[in-house]
């Protein structure tokens, strides 16, 4: 911004400038000769003026500048043809011997360049004249950067002479057909056009486009049109570039798989940075590849799909199409059915699309410095199913891999892919992996987190020895650069498509490998601190543990990884072994299970859960109630009506169906009073949690809390479980073994709150600390706070809930004192009596443990 501030004051100088290059200088007048200045040229450094023989042997090297020609009011676009300029090919640009100089003299008369056939525009006067070409002479449509020009072009006469089309190549210039050329593409617009479609994407409709406006700004349709000359000579450069790059002059009938294509040079490869005599078993020496999906690079369904010239079929990184096509026939694709969760690439893999010739590719990479694997890309028919995948693997593992043992694999469902992959290998006579190949199954830290907890001590690269400080993540990132073009290429032709992707991996492989030192250093810097930093944690662990302990460790350790690959369960020891508190759901189907066995009534566990459902439903509506204030609007007082109607409907099904279980009448309150119960109740509720909403209050004493706490009052309107009977009561009437059921789903039920007390108090941490204290603005004050407000909500509602657990267990027998809450069957003990603030958030801490 201060740039541009500092250039606002020399705006209008700067524009006044521009407004002086458009007229001509004074006097006007030939810039070498003196003559009258009737030329100038734009391309030149200063835009020198010049008379007609002037600009004429001026531009003898520079053939294809741009000109403009002084009409007596302006500059006018014009051309080089039009002052006599001629190309001659051969004897390095000067006129053949051979050809008649009164021919030639003929044809490069100013004067009848200048001339127009008007039998062949209808409309010739609106036709300007560099637009124009020559009539009755021999000439050329060049296409250079510079925009669509027409030269003059005479080719050597010589008896020894080469054929036209290869003086045009010596020239620099690409011929688009080779009898009678007639259209020529410079060597810099080829180059130019694959830069632009490499690093822009630009599609060759647009480049040609972009080209006939630099042409003609006014007029571009009335630039000739050779898009589909572009496209055709496109195509036979890319090939050329790499087969130059390659070095394959005199050796096109010896073509290899990916034998065009760039690859790693860090990885490790036999022959070439590894020598023979090395010990390829050791670790240093793994190949470390990752296989993905790309949906982006999809393919339309072609007109003439017999009818195609290929190019580079299988030298680059697209694998050969008939072989593949002849895999894909023969290998029937089988459904595998994962234990895992539910992933796309499992759950879509036979998804069909009838448009598409291709939904995407599947490709290989490197995992450590994201180069693709030579010939080892291929084309989805449906979803990214096995089958496409397994063609991939096994191509880029024989890929320069002779003496090595060791991959790491990483891949997004390797959980489900790797279990029959030698089976499929197996089972295809296609397919081949060395059986002396090592393959250690391994999944993305980004994708890790997505499966079952089970898969990430058995796939995650941290576990995995020889992987490096690798997230197996890398060819995610590769994709942005391959989708650059993957829009162009959805309508060509399968070769044409198939030869720009390759061009396109190859210049990531290229682009990876320029860059890949400095990587290299700044990961060496990075690894050399966090080694010390690894090996001084490291150490006060070892120092921590016994020696015995470690030499036991040690031993499951190597027998685990050892192991892992025939089977990944072995890597389960690496696990944190918690024991997982029982929550109310899981409680209640553990005592339906038992309940016929203990001779309980059936049932009986999921009435007690709806009373436990029904308190907490009360709860949350006190708080509601209270939360609306006390002048509410009309629609909040209907919407609290109405889940005030649904929990007093859900009280009375509870005490009807409660003379069941609890075998008596006398304990339950009349139906006809469960309304004024109901309200009695949530009138309780919200004077409780008047107490605890100044739980975060130093001042709040654990006094105040139990002279509040009124849910065990016998006057109290309360719902009829054992609870709110007493544990001697419930002996005495026959249903201690109902009470016994409500205090472990009690116990249940405090595990759950406490758990969504921390949760609920981790998140209003987060918020203080990412929201509240970043906001800039008042509105963003507001916002922050408005969050903060309806967590304090779910705070206070899983407060009170642990309270009146706490109370329920209490009155079923629990011993009061400080300490987690248990799993079934364990000795009970709950926070004391005086439950405050602080006490709660030690109790979560104590249930994080």
């Amino acid at each position: 911004n201060d740039y541009i501030r500092e250039w606002l004051p020399q705006k209008e100088d700067f524009l006044r400038i521009l407004l002086d290059l458009e007229a001509p200088p004074l006097p006007r007048t030939c810039k070498i000769c003196g003559k009258d200045g009737v030329y100038r040229c734009p391309d030149c450094m200063h835009q020198p003026l010049l008379c007609t023989d002037c600009c004429h042997s001026m531009h003898a090297a520079h053939p294809l500048h741009r000109v403009q020609q002084w009409t007596g009011d302006f500059f006018e676009d014009s051309a080089l043809h039009m002052t006599g300029l001629q190309l001659h090919l051969g004897h390095d640009g000067a006129p053949c011997p051979s050809t008649s100089a009164s021919v030639q003299a003929t044809v490069g008369t100013p004067s009848q360049l200048a001339g127009f056939d008007e039998d062949e525009w209808e409309d010739i006067d609106y036709i300007p004249l560099h637009l124009r070409p020559p009539v009755g002479s021999k000439y050329l449509t060049v296409i250079d950067v510079t925009g669509v020009h027409f030269v003059l072009s005479w080719p050597c006469q010589c008896v020894n002479a080469e054929s036209y089309h290869k003086q045009l190549l010596h020239a620099k210039l690409y011929p688009s057909t080779f009898d009678k050329p007639s259209t020529v593409f410079t060597f810099l617009v080829l180059d130019d056009f694959l830069r632009d479609n490499v690093e822009c994407g630009t599609s060759g409709m647009n480049y040609y486009s972009k080209l006939r406006r630099v042409t003609s700004s006014v007029f571009p349709h009335l630039v000739p049109d050779r898009y589909r000359e572009l496209l055709r000579v496109a195509r036979q450069w890319r090939l050329l570039k790499l087969l130059k790059w390659s070095g394959y002059q005199g050796n096109s009938n010896h073509s290899t798989k990916g034998d065009l294509a760039l690859f790693c040079a860090a990885c490790p490869q036999p022959g070439i940075n590894l020598s023979p005599q090395d010990n390829l078993d050791d670790w240093r020496y793994t190949r470390t590849v990752v296989m993905d999906g790309n949906f982006k690079a999809e393919h339309m369904h072609e007109r003439r799909p017999h009818d195609q010239v290929w190019l580079m079929d299988g030298r680059g990184f697209m694998v050969t199409n008939p072989r593949y096509w002849q895999y894909i026939a023969a290998t029937p694709h089988i459904m595998e059915k994962s234990t895992c969760n539910n992933h796309k690439a499992i759950s879509q893999a036979s998804a069909s699309h009838g448009k598409l010739n291709s939904t995407g590719v599947g490709a290989t990479a490197c995992a450590r410095h994201g180069c693709f694997y030579p010939h080892s890309v291929v084309d989805f028919q449906k979803g990214e199913r096995q089958l496409n995948m397994d063609y991939s693997l096994c191509n880029a593992l024989s890929y320069n891999m002779n003496g090595i043992r060791n991959v790491i694999c990483f891949y997004d469902i390797n959980c489900t892919y790797m279990k029959n992959l030698q089976r499929r290998v197996d089972n295809s006579t296609f397919l081949e992996i060395a059986p002396s190949l090592r393959i250690v199954a391994g999944i993305g830290m980004w994708h890790v987190h997505g499966h079952k907890k089970e898969c990430y001590a058995r796939y995650s690269p941290l576990f995995i020895r020889g992987s490096g400080w690798v997230d197996g993540e890398i060819i995610e990132t590769l994709w942005s650069t391959l989708n650059i073009v993957s829009a162009s290429t959805r309508g060509m032709t399968s070769p044409h498509r198939q030869e720009l992707l390759d061009f396109q991996m190859n210049d990531s492989n290229f682009m990876k490998m320029i860059r890949m030192i400095s990587s290299l250093s700044w990961k060496l810097k990075v690894a050399r601190a966090a080694v010390t930093l690894a090996r001084e944690a490291f150490d006060r662990l070892n120092e921590a543990v016994p020696s015995s302990q470690q030499e036991n460790w040690w031993r499951q350790e190597e027998a685990a990884l050892k192991d892992r690959v025939h089977d990944p369960s072995v890597m389960d020891i690496f696990e944190i072994q918690l024991m997982k508190v029982p929550t109310v759901h899981g409680m209640e189907l553990h005592l339906l299970q038992t309940s016929t066995a203990s001779g309980m009534h059936h049932g009986a566990a999921s009435w007690l859960t709806r009373g436990l459902v029904i308190e907490e439903a009360e709860v949350a509506l006190a708080i509601s109630q209270k939360a609306i204030g006390p002048n509410p609007s009309d629609l909040k007082q209907v919407v609290i009506t109405h889940r005030a109607d649904r929990v007093a409907a859900e009280r009375k099904t509870f005490i009807a169906d409660g003379r069941i279980y609890l075998q008596m009448d006398t304990t339950l309150d009349d139906s006809e009073e469960c309304d004024r119960n109901h309200e009695e109740a949530c009138q309780n509720i919200l004077v409780e949690d008047d107490i605890s909403s100044n739980g975060g209050n130093s001042d709040c004493s654990a006094d105040d809390m139990q002279d509040t706490d009124t849910l065990v009052d016998p006057t109290s309107p309360t719902l009829p479980l054992p609870s709110n009977l007493g544990v001697d009561r419930c002996h005495a009437i026959g249903i201690h073994q109902l009470a016994e059921m409500e205090l472990e789903l009690r116990i249940a039920q405090a595990n759950d709150a406490l758990h969504g007390l921390c949760l609920a108090l981790a998140d209003k941490a987060v918020i203080f600390r990412g929201v509240v204290r970043s906001a800039t603005n008042y509105s963003m004050r507001t916002w922050a706070w408005n969050m903060v407000h309806s967590i304090e909500g779910s705070i206070k509602q899983y407060s009170t809930i642990y309270r009146r657990c706490r109370t329920a267990m209490i009155a079923l027998g629990a011993k009061s004192g400080f300490g987690p809450i248990c799993q079934h069957g364990n000795p009970i003990s709950i926070i004391n009596d005086g439950d405050s603030y602080l006490s709660l958030c030690l109790a979560v801490r104590a249930q994080s443990r």
